[in-house]
Order: structure tokens, then C-alpha cells, then sequence
């Protein structure tokens, strides 16, 4: 009887000590408050409103008059969903235009640049808040920000801008995504990505950021045009130091491939940004070191999107479906590499799209640092197939439009 008992006592130690490291994983990976309020990766209860007063902050008709991207970076590193009245942001923005709009028409010749930022003081979209800066050539004439100078880089080459954040772990300096860009034709997508690079801008930089840093990374995925990718789509700062809801310690860096729009995700210690062999993937199971293993954790995503932690414990992807098209998309995963849901349409921008024949929508991301309590404020772009024809006969068509979506019943 006694060996018997003894039995009993060794079958269920092993149990007891696996529940409870378990307990402990769950614990270490999830961080503070890792039991999700609401499970559901298929449903979502929210209503959604225009929010005009950010769309029209962003209708200007001196200096700059237009751009995408938009990727907003709270300069206080605090990434948390609810908006901070007091701090600062700095807004990214790639191709942009400047000059000067009289009447509803262009009164000078414009200039087209491929980057430039903006500085908001405070949450509040008035426009007073808001200032506009670009860089200067020998002309005096309007010149990107950013101009790829890395040792891959090529004469001709520029940048579009992915997300950034503020890296506390190294100084609160900047660390921002760059997409080397080339030319390749005529047609309304007469571009390619060539390379992908980081760059950082040092605590208290401002533009024109003469002292930026810029390192060519092998995060750029060439080949066939189902394979062809690259990451810094999207950026969550998973931090107790950025106000995260559930820290793990990680920034989880998001990528986008192929004619699918298959998203991708990465992840390393905020110290570690700049030791590539240290990032890992997803790649569907586990993290692991090699990129062209990383499994596509959704699909008919955008280039440019975002994943946010949401209040309730899940976490939600906005993008524009099938990148391209007139739906606001959202997904929802229990954590930050999903398996995320199907998609939930939030928005149809088509009303937008009829104020001229040529237009289109894309790029929809949150931004939760400008977020009101319960709600994410979202963006999307707009643009035209016909571009430089469409600018000459309605200027203002370029630029960001915003919504809000309210969380909750």
C-alpha cells in the first residue's frame, strides 16, 4: 500500500509541477493583467464616426498641402491606447507636396518630395498645434528629410517611410523604418523596394535631422512577387517603459509580403534593435532566427498598418483590405503574433473615392497615442491614378482621412 501511495504521489508531482510551469511561462510572456476580458477573435462590438476635426487638420493650402503614410510616434515612448494632452508627436509622412493653393487651385508650381514630418503639440488636432517641416537643397527649394546614404544605397534611390518608435532602452532615441525606393517606369506603380533600412534619429533631434544615422538591414525580402517583402509595416512597443497593457519586454515588428499582402512578424528586445542576428520570427509555432521562415499570420493586409492592445486583452490589426480597396479592415488576436480572426469591416471610404473618378484608399492604421479612452483614432490615405492630372484640378485630394472607432457596446 505504501509503494502505491508513493505512486500516486510521483504520477501527480510531475502534473502539479507542469501546471505550474505553465503558470509561471504564461505569466513571464504575457506580463500584468494576461487574462483577456474578451476571447473572441470573430467579434467586435464598436460603432465608428468620422472624426473631421483630425481629416481636416490636415487640409492645408500653404507650405505643405499633401501626403501619405502617416505613422505617428509619441515622443514621450508611451504607446498605450489613450491619448496624452501634453506630450509631442512626431508624424511621419511620405511622398508629400508643397506650394500654395489659391481658391481651390494650385497658384504656383508645386514641388513633390518623398518625405517629410510634422510636429503636434498636445492631442488635440487645432492648427495651432501642428507645424510642418521639410528640408532645404542648395536652391532653397523643398528637399527630403530622409535621402538613402547607406553603403547598399544607390545614386537615384529615396525613401518612403515605415513606422518608428521612441527606443527608451537606448537613449529615447527615434528608430524609424526607410523603404529604399527605385524608379523602374511610367505607370501609376512605376516604383520598387530595393532595400530596408533603419534609421535613428538621437534624443532630441529635430529636423532637418542633420544627424541622423542610417544602417542597412536584411530585413528586405527579394524574389517572386508572392515572396517578395519586407518589414517595419507596423511597429507595437510591447514595454512596461511604453505603457504596455501586457509587457513581455519585446517591440514587435511587423512585415508585409507578396501579392497576397501576407503580414509577417518579428520581434527583439528594444536594446538589441540594432543586432539583426538577434531579431526572431514567427513562424507559426515558435520564434526562430531565420526570416524566410516567418509564417504569414494574415493576409490581404496593407503595406502600412498597425497592431494595438486593446483594453479588453485582445489585440487588433487595422489595415486596408487587400491594401488597395475601400474597406477599413480590423483583425483581433489574443496576442501579438495571433493567430488572428477573420476580418471586420470597420469603414467603406467610398464616399471619399466619389469626389473624383480616379481616386483610391490604402494605408489605414491607429494611431492609440492620439486615441481617446475606448476608442482607436484610425487613418487612411487617399490617392489617384491619374495623380499629377488630379492635383492640377483638385490639390486638396491628398492627404489623410480619419475616423474614430469606438470600442464596446
Amino acid at each position: 500500500m505504501g509503494k502505491f501511495k508513493n505512486r500516486i504521489l510521483y504520477l501527480k508531482t510531475p502534473l502539479i509541477l507542469l501546471i505550474w510551469v505553465l503558470f509561471i511561462s504564461c505569466s513571464a510572456n504575457q506580463g500584468k493583467g494576461s487574462i483577456p476580458k474578451n476571447t473572441s477573435i470573430t467579434e467586435l462590438q464598436f460603432t465608428v464616426r468620422e472624426a473631421a476635426n483630425w481629416t481636416n487638420l490636415f487640409k492645408k493650402t500653404s507650405g505643405w498641402f499633401g501626403g501619405d503614410g502617416i505613422f505617428t510616434i509619441p515622443l514621450n515612448g508611451m504607446e498605450s491606447a489613450i491619448a496624452d494632452t501634453s506630450g509631442k508627436t512626431l508624424v511621419l509622412f511620405s511622398d508629400s507636396l508643397i506650394g500654395e493653393i489659391t481658391d481651390g487651385k494650385l497658384d504656383s508650381p508645386f514641388v513633390m518630395i518623398n518625405n517629410s514630418v510634422a510636429w503636434l503639440e498636445g492631442a488635440e488636432p487645432t492648427e495651432s498645434n501642428i507645424s510642418f517641416h521639410w528640408a532645404l537643397d542648395e536652391q532653397n527649394l523643398p528637399q527630403s528629410l530622409f535621402i538613402p546614404n547607406t553603403p547598399n544605397s544607390n545614386p537615384g534611390e529615396y525613401f518612403w517611410l515605415g513606422d518608428g518608435f521612441v527606443n527608451q532602452a537606448r537613449n529615447n532615441d527615434i528608430y524609424l523604418f526607410g523603404y529604399r525606393i527605385t524608379t523602374t517606369g511610367t505607370d501609376a506603380f512605376n516604383f520598387k523596394e530595393v532595400g530596408n533600412t533603419l534609421i535613428v534619429l538621437p534624443s532630441g533631434s529635430k529636423p532637418p535631422f542633420k544627424d541622423q544615422r542610417q544602417i542597412d538591414t536584411p530585413f528586405y525580402m527579394e524574389g517572386k512577387p508572392e515572396s517578395t517583402g519586407s518589414f517595419g509595416a507596423g511597429i507595437l512597443v510591447n514595454t512596461k517603459d511604453a505603457g504596455a497593457l501586457r509587457p513581455d519586454g519585446y517591440v514587435y515588428i511587423y512585415g508585409v509580403k507578396g501579392n497576397k499582402k501576407e503580414v509577417m512578424v518579428a520581434r527583439v528586445k528594444p536594446n538589441d534593435i540594432e543586432k539583426f542576428n538577434l531579431w526572431t520570427f514567427w513562424d507559426g509555432t515558435d520564434w526562430q532566427s531565420e526570416m524566410k521562415q516567418a509564417a504569414s499570420i494574415a493576409d490581404r493586409g496593407s503595406n502600412e498598418l498597425s497592431v494595438t492592445s486593446l483594453d479588453d486583452g485582445r489585440y487588433a490589426m487595422v489595415f486596408q483590405t487587400d491594401g488597395i480597396a475601400s474597406t477599413v479592415g480590423l483583425r483581433l488576436a489574443l496576442s501579438p503574433q495571433g493567430p488572428f480572426g477573420p476580418i471586420i469591416a470597420v469603414w467603406d471610404a467610398s464616399a471619399d473615392l466619389n469626389e473624383g473618378k480616379h481616386l483610391f484608399s490604402y494605408n489605414a492604421k491607429a494611431h492609440p497615442s492620439l486615441s481617446m479612452p475606448g476608442e482607436l483614432l484610425i487613418s487612411y490615405n487617399i490617392n489617384s491614378f491619374e495623380f499629377f492630372a488630379d492635383v492640377e484640378i483638385s490639390p486638396n485630394f491628398y492627404r489623410p482621412r480619419f475616423i474614430r472607432v469606438k470600442i464596446g457596446d
